[in-house]
């Protein structure tokens, strides 16, 4: 589980493909700094599991499943990542409840900047819309952001400072393509209520 709060932006190293799979090289001080084998790590909001560490450098394998359904297949050696370690029994929940697994890939519609801010406007997958809401919770690229505005196929979030300087975010341009995870309790509500939720 995770929080949607970035620790840091990493670097790609290498990607070393292995058929249908690849394993990712990844450069993290903060996110290395006390991660073992069999750890999880968010990059961009995918949760991967690694595989050995060493001078700052984690490695995982991606499985093709992964690597179709999020934006991890585009990374090229030298791509900056938002990186972030799992959640711990004592960390502060400054986010929501982030699980690292992808429900589809958005795009940057638009981007707005304010006079300390911007509103960025993403384009969502078929069939995500009926998990969003304003004011609730999505993650963009592992980030946990609020939802200002919202339509059936579109969604806003507001980015402070902080987010634009230390995250992906701030340098993705219009057209670019995000990883996005709907908030869990919607998609549970849902099972829950079966077709009367639909």
């Amino acid at each position: 589980m995770f929080t949607g709060i970035i620790e840091e932006l990493g670097t790609v190293v290498a990607i070393d493909p292995l058929g249908d799979s690849a394993r990712l090289a990844i450069r993290g001080a903060t996110v290395t700094s006390d991660a073992a084998h069999g750890d999880s790590i968010a990059v961009n909001g995918v949760c991967l599991t690694v595989v050995d560490n060493a001078d700052g450098v984690f490695t995982a394998d991606v499985m093709g499943e992964t690597l179709v359904r999020s934006t991890l297949g585009a990374l090229t050696p030298g791509s900056a990542v938002n990186l972030e370690r799992a959640a711990t029994v004592a960390t502060r929940l400054g986010g929501h409840i982030v699980q690292g697994h992808v429900d589809g890939v958005g795009t940057i519609l638009a981007r707005e900047a304010g006079d300390q801010w911007e509103t960025v406007t993403f384009a969502l997958p078929e069939g995500l819309g009926r998990y969003v809401v304003e004011k609730g919770s999505i993650t963009v690229d592992g980030i946990s952001l609020t939802v200002v505005s919202v339509t059936d196929d579109t969604f806003s979030v507001g980015l402070i400072p902080t987010t634009l300087k230390l995250t992906t975010l701030g340098a993705k341009g219009v057209g670019g393509r995000v990883n996005l995870e709907v908030d869990i309790m919607a998609k549970y509500v849902e099972k829950l209520l079966g077709k009367a939720a639909r």
